[in-house]
C-alpha cells in the first residue's frame, strides 16, 4: 500500500509516518460517508417498502372481501409499524438488543413528543373523546409492563408471548368499538393509506398486488440491513453506545413516515386522526413489534436506562392533561411537548 515512500535523509520516517496516517484518515472518512449513504438509503428504503406494502396488502384484504373496517385496525395499522419491526427484528438477530429495544423506546417518545409537538405547531389538533378514554390508559399500561418486564434486565419468550396477546386483546377490544360506533377515524386513515375505493381495489389484479407486496417485503429487509450497518457503524465512529444510536438515530429514522404525514395531513387541515394515529402506533410498537421480535428471539438489556423508560411512560402521562385540557393540542402544547423532546435529546447527548 505506502509502496514508494523512501526516507530521505534525517525525518523521513516521520514524512512516511505523516503520509500513512494521511491515507488512514482519508480512507476512514471515505468509509464514514459509505456509511452515512447507506443510512440514507436504509431511510428511503423503509418508507417505500412500508407504502408499497400497505397498499398491496390492504387492496388483496379487500379484494378477498375483507371489510374496510377491519382492513383499517390490523392491516394497515401492522403495515405502517413495518419499519420498526423490520429494523427491530434484524437488530435483534444480530445481537444487538439494546439498539432494538432502543428503537421502540426511542419510537414511542418520538411519536408522542416530537410528531405530536410538530403536527401542533402546524395547527391545533382536534382530540377526540375516545383518545383519552380508551387509547391513552392503554398506552400508559402497556409502557408501565415493560417496565416491570425490565426489571432483571432480560425479555423472555413468554413476556414476547404476552405482549402478542396483548395486541390481540387490543384488536379485538377496538373492532368491537368500531364497528359499534362507525368509527370514522379508522376508515378515513384506511382511505388515507390506500389511496383508492374499496370497489376500484376489489377490481384489481392479484398478480399487481403481490407484486407490489413482494416488493416491499424486499426493500423492507434490504433497508432494515442498511440501517443498522450505517447506524451502528456510526454509533462505533462517535463512541456512543447501541441504545443511544436506537433511542436517536434509528428510531426518529422509522418514524420518518409518520411525521411526514402527520405534517401533510396538518396542513391540508386533517389533523383530527393525527393524535389517534400517533398513540396507535405507539400501542402497536410495544405489543405487536417489540413482542413479535422478542418472540423471534429474546433479548438480554443492559444499556437502556431507567432515565428513557422514565420519559417514555411520562411522555404518555403528561400528553393525557394536555389532551383534556381543551380537547387539542394548539401550538403552546405543541412548543411544550417539543421543548420536552429537546430536553431528552441534551440528556442524550451528554450520556454520549
Amino acid at each position: 500500500m505506502f509502496r514508494g515512500y523512501a526516507a530521505v535523509g534525517t525525518g523521513g520516517g516521520e514524512r512516511i509516518a505523516l503520509t500513512r496516517k494521511g491515507e488512514w484518515f482519508l480512507v476512514g472518512a471515505m468509509e464514514l460517508l459509505l456509511h452515512i449513504a447507506s443510512l440514507i438509503i436504509g431511510l428511503a428504503m423503509l418508507y417505500y417498502g412500508a407504502e408499497w406494502l400497505v397498499a398491496g396488502s390492504s387492496r388483496l384484504a379487500l379484494r378477498l372481501g375483507i371489510t374496510p373496517l377491519v382492513v383499517g385496525l390490523t392491516v394497515v395499522a401492522f403495515g405502517t409499524s413495518a419499519p420498526e419491526l423490520s429494523v427491530g427484528i434484524q437488530l435483534n438477530l444480530a445481537g444487538h438488543a439494546d439498539a432494538a429495544l432502543g428503537n421502540v423506546v426511542g419510537s414511542n417518545i418520538c411519536n408522542l413528543l416530537l410528531i405530536l409537538g410538530i403536527s401542533g405547531l402546524f395547527r391545533p389538533l382536534q382530540i377526540k373523546g375516545q383518545i383519552v378514554k380508551r387509547e391513552m390508559p392503554i398506552l400508559i399500561l402497556a409502557s408501565l409492563v415493560l417496565v416491570g418486564m425490565l426489571w432483571d434486565g432480560h425479555l423472555s419468550r413468554i413476556e414476547g408471548g404476552s405482549l402478542v396477546a396483548g395486541i390481540v386483546g387490543y384488536l379485538i377490544f377496538s373492532f368491537h368499538f368500531a364497528r359499534k360506533e362507525g368509527n370514522p377515524e379508522v376508515l378515513e386513515q384506511y382511505t388515507e393509506e390506500i389511496g383508492v375505493a374499496p370497489a376500484q381495489a376489489k377490481r384489481e389484479k392479484l398478480g399487481k398486488l403481490w407484486l407490489f407486496i413482494l416488493a416491499g417485503l424486499i426493500v423492507l429487509v434490504v433497508g432494515s440491513k442498511c440501517l443498522e450497518t450505517g447506524g451502528l457503524f456510526i454509533a462505533r465512529s462517535l463512541g456512543v453506545s447501541e441504545a443511544i444510536i436506537g433511542l436517536t438515530l434509528l428510531a426518529v429514522g422509522t418514524s420518518l413516515p409518520e411525521l411526514a404525514t402527520s405534517i401533510v395531513a396538518s396542513i391540508k387541515g386533517e389533523g383530527d386522526i393525527i393524535a389517534g394515529n400517533a398513540v396507535g402506533s405507539c400501542i402497536f410498537n410495544l405489543l405487536a413489534i417489540l413482542g413479535l421480535t422478542i418472540l423471534i428471539r429474546p433479548m438480554v438489556i443492559s444499556e437502556i436506562e431507567p432515565l428513557d423508560l422514565a420519559f417514555m411512560v411520562g411522555a404518555a402521562v403528561v400528553v393525557v392533561p394536555l389532551m383534556i385540557w381543551r380537547m387539542r393540542l394548539g401550538r403552546l402544547e405543541g412548543a411544550l411537548l417539543l421543548g420536552a423532546y429537546a430536553v431528552y435529546m441534551g440528556l442524550l447527548t451528554q450520556r454520549g
